[in-house]
C-alpha cells in the first residue's frame, strides 16, 4: 500500500454572517414532526444492579437496540460521554462512506474514522476541542471527492457534529491509502 497524498486538512468552509448563522441554528432547532409513533427519538437507560453501589446501565434505543454504559470504575461499558465521541464517528462516517459510493462513484475498499476529543477542566465536561481523521482506502481515489464528501457530512448532514459545534472547535483531516489494482 501505498500513501497518495499525507494527512491534508479539509479545505476551509465559507464563512457565515452572525445573522445567517442564527437563522440556520433556529431552523435546526424546530422539531422534527414526529410520525403517528410518538416522539422521532427515544432511549432508556436502566440501572441494573440498584441495591449495590455500582453505576452500571443497560441503555436501550428507540429501535431496540442495547448497550452498557459504566463509570470508570465499573469499566463493564463504555462511559456515556464515550458514545457521544462514538456518536460523533459514526454519523459522519455513514454520511462520508455514502457519497464516495453513491455520488461519489470511489471505489472504497477500507474506511476508518478516528476521533479525538478534549473536554473542559470542571463541569459539566463538554467537548471543546475535537479533532476527527478519515483515512480512505481504495483505488484511484480522488482526495477532492473525499474533501466533498466530508463538507457536505460537516455542513448539511452531520447532526452530531452540529450539536457538538456549540462547545467545542472541531478539526478534520483526512488521508488516502491507495491499492494496487
Amino acid at each position: 500500500m501505498a500513501h497518495f497524498k499525507d494527512t491534508m486538512d479539509v479545505l476551509p468552509k465559507v464563512a457565515h454572517s452572525a445573522e445567517g448563522t442564527e437563522k440556520l441554528w433556529q431552523e435546526f432547532r424546530k422539531p422534527r414532526t414526529s410520525g403517528a409513533a410518538g416522539p422521532g427519538m427515544r432511549a432508556r437507560a436502566t440501572l441494573t444492579q440498584p441495591l449495590r453501589d455500582q453505576r452500571q446501565f443497560v441503555i436501550e434505543t428507540g429501535t431496540g437496540q442495547r448497550l452498557l454504559v459504566d463509570d470508570s470504575q465499573g469499566a463493564s461499558g463504555p462511559k456515556a460521554i464515550e458514545l457521544v465521541a462514538a456518536a460523533l464517528a459514526g454519523c459522519t462516517a455513514l454520511d462520508v462512506i455514502t457519497f464516495l459510493r453513491g455520488k461519489g462513484r470511489q471505489c472504497v475498499t477500507g474506511y476508518e474514522v478516528r476521533v479525538e476529543a478534549d473536554q473542559a477542566e470542571r463541569p459539566p465536561y463538554v467537548f471543546v476541542a475535537v479533532r476527527i481523521h478519515h483515512t480512505v482506502t481504495g483505488q484511484d481515489i480522488d482526495p477532492a471527492v473525499v474533501n466533498e464528501a466530508i463538507r457536505i457530512s460537516e455542513e448539511r448532514y452531520g447532526a452530531v457534529e452540529a450539536m457538538l459545534k456549540r462547545t467545542a472547535t472541531i478539526a478534520t483531516t483526512f488521508e488516502v491509502v491507495g491499492e494496487g489494482k
